[in-house]
This record gives structure tokens, C-alpha cells and sequence, in this order.
């Protein structure tokens, strides 16, 4: 994956703006689910990118070292064989003194080459350096989008099962209220009331039955009544069929 590439897509998601994400999409819960997995996804591309980049400028700083430790060397081989030549002049052996003069430089030679590829490699290990950082902050911006999303989908899940509850309350209250049981129970005790006037109806009429019966006998007892003293009449007279005349309780 090419640097370019890691900076875009990292740069890109942390610029996200979630809660803005989340307002355009048709459904949200489902858009954070994906926001998640392709967080996680470049989170895990970032970190092995990083990897390989980082691991490539230790890389270039180890060789950076070495050519700033062989400089160094090659520097103090240098003196060494400049001192020796110095010496073997200094007791007459020009010779001697000249070949030691020689190899001084030659390590003078390695040195300067060693000291140009260090110099060489300053610039692109200094820039290696800030990719790294860059891309280092980058991912932790990445991690710290990834942890919100995490906790906006927990809690878009908990409203989701509130709202979820509070509908089928509300789909309760609404069934009850369109069954209206009080009405019911209004037609119910009209019903009962009903069924109490009928019954008391009833109880009425019977009770009619059983006064007409006991007056009918009532009128048998005056006819009876009637028909001895008119007896008496004939037989005695007026008085007689008054003194005759049985008392209403002996009746």
C-alpha cells in the first residue's frame, strides 16, 4: 500500500464527521455497523503499513550509523598512518613515510565516501521520520474514531430497545383505548339492569297473581255472607238473619 494511499484513507477518516454520517443515513444502525468494520478494516491495513514503513526507516538508520561509524573509523585510520608516516620521515625513511602517507589517503578517501552517504541519507530519514509520526497520529486519531463509533452504536442500541419498549407500550394503551372497555363494561351493567327490571317485573306480576287470587276469595266470602242472611230473611226475619249472621272472624 502505497504512502499516499495511507494518508488518504486515514486523513479521510478521521475528517469523518460521525454524527453528520449518521443524520444522512437510511438507516443508522446499519451505517455504523459498516463504519465499524471499515474503521477496524484500515485500522488493520494502517497498522501493517506503518509496520513495514517503520521498519524501513530503522532500516535506513541503521545503515545511516554505519556509514557515520566507518567515517569515523576510516578517520582515525587516517591520523594513524599520517602519525606513522610522520615518523618513519622524521627518522629518514622516506620510503616507508610515503607508503604510510598513502594509505592515510586512502582512508581519507573512505571516509569523505562515507561521510557523503551519510550525509545522502540524512534528508530521507528525516522525512521517513515524519511520515512515521504522521502516520503513528493518524491511527491513533483512527483508533479514537473507531472507540466513539463503538459507543455510538451501544448507545444507539440501548435507544433503539427503548424506543422499541416505549412503541409497544404505546401500542398497548392505544389497542385499550380502542376497545374502550369501560364501554363495555357500560353495555354489561345494562344488561344487568335489564335483567334486574325483568326479574322484579316478574316478581311484580306474580305478586298481582297471588292479590287477585286472595281477592277473589274475599268476594266468595261476602257472596257466602249474602246468601245466609238472605237465608236468615226467610226463615226469621230481618233481626234473626242479623244476630244469625256469623262475626268476619269466624270467617
Amino acid at each position: 500500500m502505497a504512502k499516499q494511499s495511507i494518508f488518504g484513507r486515514i486523513s479521510t477518516l478521521v475528517r469523518a464527521n460521525i454524527n453528520a454520517l449518521l443524520d444522512q443515513a437510511e438507516d443508522p444502525q446499519k451505517m455504523i455497523d459498516q463504519l465499524v468494520r471499515d474503521y477496524s478494516n484500515s485500522i488493520a491495513d494502517a497498522e501493517s503499513a506503518i509496520a513495514e514503513t517503520i521498519g524501513n526507516l530503522r532500516l535506513l538508520e541503521r545503515d545511516h550509523q554505519e556509514d557515520v561509524q566507518a567515517a569515523a573509523e576510516w578517520g582515525n585510520k587516517a591520523l594513524a598512518a599520517s602519525r606513522k608516516g610522520d615518523e618513519l620521515r622524521a627518522a629518514g625513511n622516506v620510503g616507508e613515510a610515503d607508503k604510510f602517507d598513502n594509505l592515510a589517503k586512502i582512508a581519507l578517501q573512505r571516509q569523505i565516501t562515507a561521510e557523503g552517504e551519510a550525509k545522502a541519507a540524512a534528508p530521507t530519514i528525516a522525512a521517513q521520520t515524519e511520515v512515521v509520526d504522521k502516520l503513528k497520529d493518524g491511527l491513533n486519531g483512527m483508533k479514537t474514531k473507531l472507540d466513539q463509533l463503538k459507543a455510538k452504536r451501544n448507545e444507539l442500541t440501548a435507544r433503539a430497545k427503548v424506543a422499541e419498549a416505549q412503541n409497544k407500550v404505546h401500542d398497548a394503551v392505544k389497542s385499550i383505548d380502542v376497545l374502550d372497555p369501560t364501554s363495555e363494561l357500560g353495555r354489561f351493567e345494562d344488561k344487568i339492569r335489564r335483567e334486574e327490571a325483568l326479574a322484579a317485573g316478574k316478581q311484580e306480576l306474580a305478586a298481582s297473581s297471588i292479590d287477585a287470587q286472595f281477592n277473589a276469595l274475599e268476594d266468595v266470602g261476602e257472596l257466602t255472607e249474602v246468601e245466609a242472611r238472605l237465608a236468615a230473611l226467610k226463615v226469621g226475619g230481618p233481626q234473626r238473619a242479623a244476630i244469625d249472621a256469623p262475626s268476619p272472624d269466624q270467617l
